[in-house]
């Protein structure tokens, strides 16, 4: 017991109040990516998103969460904010021309993100895309993270982007009803006499 003692007391102070942060730190990032985790998983399986775009939303979180960590982690053992931050916009800035070249493919992602979140129909749901000049309508056959698919009724594939989705007006159609169809039977009844 007293060994731990002259242990603890042989450590510098800061180093000890660093070495309990970073363990806070630890459970905190643990728990929160588990939280979060938890409940995009239960979010996927409520809109029945796909086993691949449920797994994409995931994975993206977890990579911005580590970001994160990795920043207040640093921060807090003692890396200068500086250095720090000179790193993060350097980054940045790389991520931010090579995104500009490709800004289409950057709106799609975005908006692949807000359809996860907020976009009111599902897999299996009959729409209407508002467009003057083309009739986009059918079933939603899946959202991925750059289009959506729509099953036309006349059986083509609609790839429509995700950008657009969010900026067209989206009508919900009642399902089609099957036709009905009248079955007669007919009987004889015999009479012995």
């Amino acid at each position: 017991m007293e060994h731990l003692l002259r242990l603890a007391n042989s450590i510098p102070h800061t180093l000890s109040v660093q070495i309990l942060l970073a363990i806070v730190l630890f459970l905190g990032y643990y728990l929160f990516t588990k939280l979060v985790n938890g409940w995009i998983k239960r979010l996927s399986e409520t809109k029945k998103v796909s086993a691949a775009r449920s797994s994409f939303i995931l994975r993206t979180f977890n990579i911005a969460f580590a970001f994160i960590f990795i920043a207040i982690f640093s921060i807090t053992v003692g890396v200068g904010y500086g250095d720090l931050s000179l790193f993060f916009s350097s980054v940045f800035a790389v991520l931010g021309v090579a995104l500009v070249a490709q800004w289409s493919m950057l709106s799609n992602i975005t908006a692949s993100f807000l359809i996860f979140f907020v976009f009111p129909y599902r897999v299996g749901d009959r729409i209407k895309v508002v467009d003057k000049d083309e009739d986009i309508s059918g079933i939603i056959q899946d959202i991925r993270m750059f289009h959506v698919l729509i099953r036309h009724d006349n059986g083509n594939l609609i790839t429509y982007p995700n950008s657009l989705m969010l900026q067209k007006s989206v009508i919900k159609l009642a399902p089609k009803k099957k036709p009905s169809t009248t079955t007669r039977l007919y009987t004889r009844i015999r009479k012995d006499s």
